[in-house]
């Protein structure tokens, strides 16, 4: 990733809501393909869901800095942590349907597939069942996809689009 990022603090406690956030801002924004949207959990005092953008320029980002900040947004300039969960990131958009482990990595920015429960790589022959709701994760500087086991051999990201509430049956 490129050091021309920025934190918003929209004070958001889930991650839906900032995914969609995020995906807004970038469409307002006209934000490249080149850019990356992340989330990042922030624990403490205020447990919250802070965004990181990152952009390819100087120029980009000191003009995100001004949109942002026209908006109301609360803006500081750098990464929260370097751990985040990329919602946006170059080739997001082309990881639908289901595509093998090497397309994926070929398609789009992510660096490489870890399988829960599984020591060493899957097969670049793998299939995985995008269900259009891929979010890898920074580690080390990498942007990971952590998938697992589907029926048939085939993986499926470990985040699931829509997770079902804690106590939704209380």
């Amino acid at each position: 990733m490129t050091p021309y990022a920025l934190t918003v603090d929209p004070g958001l406690r889930e991650l839906r809501a900032a995914d969609h956030l995020l995906q807004e801002l970038a469409a307002r924004l006209a934000l490249p393909e080149g850019a990356f949207g992340c989330t990042h959990l922030v624990r403490g005092d205020r447990p919250r869901v802070v965004l990181s953008l990152t952009v390819p320029s100087e120029p980009l980002l000191s003009t995100v800095r001004e949109r942002l900040t026209a908006r109301g947004h609360d803006v500081r300039d750098g990464l929260p942590d370097s751990e985040g969960r990329a919602v946006l990131y170059p080739g997001a958009a082309a990881l639908t349907g289901t595509l093998t482990v090497a397309e994926l990595l070929m398609r789009s920015a992510i660096d490489r597939v870890t399988v829960l429960g599984v020591s060493g790589p899957p097969a670049p022959g793998t299939t995985l069942m995008t269900r259009e709701h891929v979010r890898p994760q920074w580690r080390d500087g990498e942007l990971v996809l952590t998938a697992m086991p589907a029926a048939g051999g085939a993986l499926v990201p470990f985040e699931v689009p829509e997770p079902t509430p804690c106590c939704s049956d209380h």
